[in-house]
């Protein structure tokens, strides 16, 4: 005879409701008065709650977060804070103030040098560090959160969003919460009778308060190309002619910089020059750079879809649908999640930077003194087995006459051989092996593994490590880009001669550049304004990039 227990199956909603019960004195329907969202969050948030609080790379829930850090300590502790990007000072306060204790987390460029502090001063428990989707995927597994603090631009009086441009994570970690009977309170610009279009429905929205102030959004991928090299000029010739067209690259992802800057403002020039249009770049994914719009009126993109905006790009965006995913509304239509998922399994190639690399080609943006996380690039910046579709510069990747072999997508990084301070980027072994020790992690905080890295590029040429499985020849293919850094004095000249015979590597002079042709007279644009200009108009940089 089986005996059936009987108990509660809906637990999660009667907390809920009860929860949701506490703040009726306070609010009006759905709506929490801005003056009364430091009550309101001491009642709806609980000791131990696990928290994702919205700070994308651009977009942050301001309003949210310096709220939060006023709470009473007393009656908000010990909080899981769940947050892609750890962006603003208040973030870490938490931490200060005993609100938090314990942070999962993919980006903390801005707060890097803190947040590491904080781990060896055991004043942050750190989980782990994530890639994007990554960490939005665990929320939906083992990390489901009791409450999601989110941002906006709008909300009508029935609870609806309208997240304009810079959608990002947000409908990605609204659900993981609307869903599992956890708590959604969004901030917004403004409350309005009718909405230009509905993002996220009131149903997966519990409260929404409109902040004191429009939420903060950051130009994060605006290159001024006042500031770009003469180097950076050289690796950006090298990537269009030594791997761009010699692999018949369409579709892909730029990180953010200056190297891959100058390569978008090359495209109208040496590219044109070379005969490229209409055979590489048509298809990106990747946020609306200002720096893309002399590429995107030469006729260059036939689709960009971006995780996110880009601030003073909304016009320009919004007159070039046919180009960028927008709205019946005429804005752009972003998220994070779904770019993420384009460029690791629908774009052919990655580029992006990185802050240190290992003799043989393990990268990470995580030093000593300096917790950077990695973000997205992991996600992009490895090889997807799961891919089954071919493309030209994806099956260019293939080495083997296996019947079985297959292509490999093109993950490439981009470094000029020192950084500032005469700090080497090629190290015989990685800070992030003494991060994991420091921080308690189950495995070195390593961005992108040698293993999936196809191309290094850097001002002295390009080693093309797809086409070797030896780690004594990787090494020596590094070693001989490597410039006069102490891995790159260990290179004999006779080896790199024969690397260049066998084309595994790949000089400026092997590839038809002249050194000396590369320099700012190539820039289709050569400042903000002339971005401006070739725009017509509508593309309006934030103040801080205006000199005139």
């Amino acid at each position: 005879m089986v005996i059936i227990q009987q108990r509660s199956w809906k637990q999660k909603l009667e907390q809920k409701q009860r929860t949701v019960e506490s703040v009726r004195h306070l609010v009006n329907g759905s709506i929490i008065p801005t003056e009364k969202i430091v009550d309101a969050l001491e009642l709806l948030i609980k000791p131990g709650d696990r928290v994702v609080l919205e700070g994308n790379n651009q977009k942050q829930a301001s309003f949210l977060s310096q709220s939060l850090v006023q709470v009473d300590p007393e009656k908000v502790h010990d909080l899981h804070m769940i947050m892609s990007s750890v962006s603003r000072p208040e973030h870490l306060d938490l931490f200060d103030e005993g609100i938090a204790k314990r942070i999962d987390l993919s980006y903390a460029g801005p707060q890097s040098m803190r947040i590491a502090q904080m781990i060896e001063d055991g004043r942050l428990l750190l989980g782990d560090l994530h890639t994007y989707i990554e960490l939005y995927g665990r929320l939906f597994v083992d990390l489901t959160p009791n409450v999601v603090l989110v941002a906006a631009d709008k909300a009508d009086r029935h609870g609806n969003l309208y997240t304009g441009p810079n959608t990002e994570e947000t409908p990605t970690i609204v659900e993981a919460a609307a869903f599992s009977d956890g708590i959604v309170i969004a901030q917004v610009n403004e409350i309005v009778d009718e909405l230009p279009r509905v993002d996220i429905p009131n149903s997966w929205v519990d409260f929404i308060v409109e902040a004191d102030h429009p939420y903060e959004l950051e130009p994060l991928f605006t290159r001024d190309p006042r500031h770009i090299t003469d180097i950076q000029i050289l690796q950006a010739m090298m990537c269009i002619r030594g791997i761009y067209e010699k692999h018949g690259v369409q579709s892909l992802n730029h990180g953010i910089g200056f190297n891959t800057a100058a390569i978008e403002l090359l495209l109208p020039s040496y590219g044109e020059k070379l005969g490229l249009k209409g055979k590489i770049c048509k298809n990106w994914v990747l946020n609306p750079h200002p720096t893309l719009i002399p590429a995107i009126e030469s006729g260059w993109a036939e689709s960009i879809y971006c995780f996110g905006g880009e601030l003073g790009m909304e016009k320009y965006v919004e007159a070039r649908r046919d180009v960028f995913f927008t709205g019946k509304d005429g804005s752009m239509r972003s998220n994070r999640t779904l770019a993420q998922l384009a460029g690791q399994y629908a774009a052919d190639l990655f580029i992006g930077s990185t802050l240190q690399m290992d003799a043989y080609g393990n990268s990470s943006t995580v030093t000593k003194g300096r917790v950077a996380g990695y973000g997205g690039a992991p996600n992009m910046g490895h090889n997807p087995g799961g891919r089954r579709h071919s493309t030209e510069a994806w099956y260019n990747m293939m080495t083997s006459t296996d019947e079985l072999a297959r292509g490999k997508k093109l993950v490439v990084q981009v470094a000029e051989t020192y950084q500032d301070a005469n700090t080497p980027v090629f190290v015989e072994r990685l800070d992030a092996v003494d991060v994991k020790k420091q921080a308690n992690l189950a495995v070195a905080p390593v961005m992108i593994y040698a293993e999936d890295i196809t191309h290094v590029v850097t001002e002295e040429g390009i080693a093309y490590l797809y086409k070797t499985n030896s780690p004594a020849e990787r090494r020596e293919m590094i070693a001989s880009i490597a410039g006069v850094t102490p891995l790159g004095m260990e290179h004999d000249v006779k080896q790199t001669q024969q690397l260049r015979d066998r084309g595994l590597v790949a000089l400026p002079e092997d590839l038809n550049i002249q050194r000396g042709e590369a320099n700012r007279s190539l820039l289709a644009a050569k400042n903000i304004d002339e971005l401006v200009q070739w725009s017509g108009g509508l593309y309006e940089p934030p103040a801080k990039f205006k000199s005139w």
